[in-house]
């Protein structure tokens, strides 16, 4: 796959990336834009204008205007006057650009993380995805769409609680 994410290679970059990197997703809020990989892009240009790109997670995503005040926020506090964040949508945002850290953030939130990657394809019914209660894998799907349109409703067979897991797409 093609990295995406435009790593920052000068100090400045860095610096705004670092800040940029600290939002959290507001219906997910153990998770940060980094976290997620919706975090694409951090610069600085030579006229001083802070540059932020972000992906939203799908087109529609209700999250994406408060991600962007965020994060213009953030930076305008830390002292970057001239802040302009910039939405694109190709390449679509995957969930095998979460991060392990974010992953780990998901199953401790009591969420359970994507099984499996979108590059190997469409995930097929009957899954078996991990309780993250008490990491059982008998469970079952309850309905496609669960508490956010990237989540289905699972329940545990075993200690019987109901569960979000986040879709691979």
């Amino acid at each position: 796959m093609t990295e995406v994410h435009v790593r920052p290679s000068t100090a400045t970059d860095a610096a705004v990336w670092s800040i940029a990197a600290t939002i959290c997703d507001p219906e997910i809020p153990v998770l940060t834009i980094e976290d997620l990989g919706v975090l694409r892009d951090a610069r600085v240009t030579a006229s001083g204008q802070v540059q932020i790109t972000i992906t939203p997670t799908y087109s529609g995503c209700p999250a994406m205007d408060a991600i962007r005040d965020d994060v213009t926020s953030a930076l305008r506090g830390a002292g970057y006057d001239d802040v302009a964040v910039r939405l694109v949508l190709s390449p679509a945002w995957t969930t095998d650009w979460l991060s392990d850290d974010g992953k780990a953030k998901l199953a401790e939130y009591g969420i359970a993380p994507p099984a499996g990657t979108a590059a190997a394809g469409p995930v097929h019914v009957g899954l078996s995805v991990k309780c993250p209660q008490c990491s059982s894998l008998h469970t079952r799907e309850l309905t496609r769409f669960g508490s956010t349109s990237c989540k289905a409703l699972y329940v545990c067979n075993d200690c019987r609680e109901p569960f979000d897991y986040f879709k691979v797409h």
